[in-house]
């Protein structure tokens, strides 16, 4: 895996053969285009760049790949362009994979081939391919990626525009809410093991003031003066 090209380049194009001559060309090409490069030889190693993995179990055909939260790729990837004929995994097998990925899908994906055969063309454009090259690539060839790259990233960009204003404008929202207003505490009720001494003692005053008990009786005893 090679990354070549000006480190301030806009555009950062994932070029994928399994030809060292093909591959070092279309690498060349690129860069004299001003794009910055990364050269892979292999599908599984575009993948592996991109941080998608798949599922373990291989038996699901129907499995969709899924970017992994431990895998961070290094520099953005704005288009990727590949071989169709490859070892292994097909340049149609990775174009599948990246446009069911949710993450990668709206990457741009450029399909190369030294064959001209229409139904492949057709299969891999209605699969998402925005373009189909035949060998040798040329340069004027490399002048319509650009277009592609540029719709991609305004998207991006009025996606990360529209995020921005919602969190705005619920961070406003939450800062005109009034702060909360603190609920009264419950004042404590004393216990009635407490209350009891003062009641009996009130009880015993009371009942030393009561009129009868400050008055003698004398049971009909005669008191001689």
């Amino acid at each position: 895996m090679a990354i070549t090209g000006d480190s301030h380049s806009q555009f950062h194009v994932l070029a994928v053969d399994d030809s060292m001559i093909d591959r070092k060309l279309i690498e060349r090409l690129l860069k004299t285009s001003s794009y910055q490069v990364t050269a892979v030889d292999s599908g599984s190693k575009a993948l592996k760049f991109l941080g998608l993995h798949e599922e373990d179990d291989q038996s699901n055909p129907d499995t969709v790949p899924s970017v992994s939260p431990n895998d961070h790729r290094e520099v953005e990837v704005n288009l990727i362009i590949t071989d169709y004929c490859m070892p292994g995994m097909t340049g149609y097998d990775l174009l599948k994979k990246v446009k069911e990925s949710s993450s990668l899908r709206d990457i741009p994906v450029v399909i190369m081939s030294s064959e001209n055969v229409p139904s492949r063309i057709t299969r891999c454009l209605e699969e998402g391919a925005e373009e189909f090259f035949l060998k040798p690539v040329r340069l004027a060839d490399l002048n319509r990626l650009k277009p592609h790259m540029m719709k991609t990233k305004i998207k991006n960009e009025k996606q990360e525009d529209q995020e921005k204003l919602e969190k705005s404008e619920i961070q406003s929202e939450q800062q005109q809410q009034p702060p909360p207003q603190p609920q009264p505490q419950p004042q404590p009720q004393p216990s009635p093991l407490l209350q009891q001494p003062n009641n009996n003692k009130r009880k015993a005053m009371e009942e030393g003031l009561s009129p009868d008990r400050t008055r003698p009786r004398y049971n009909g005893i005669t008191t001689m003066v």
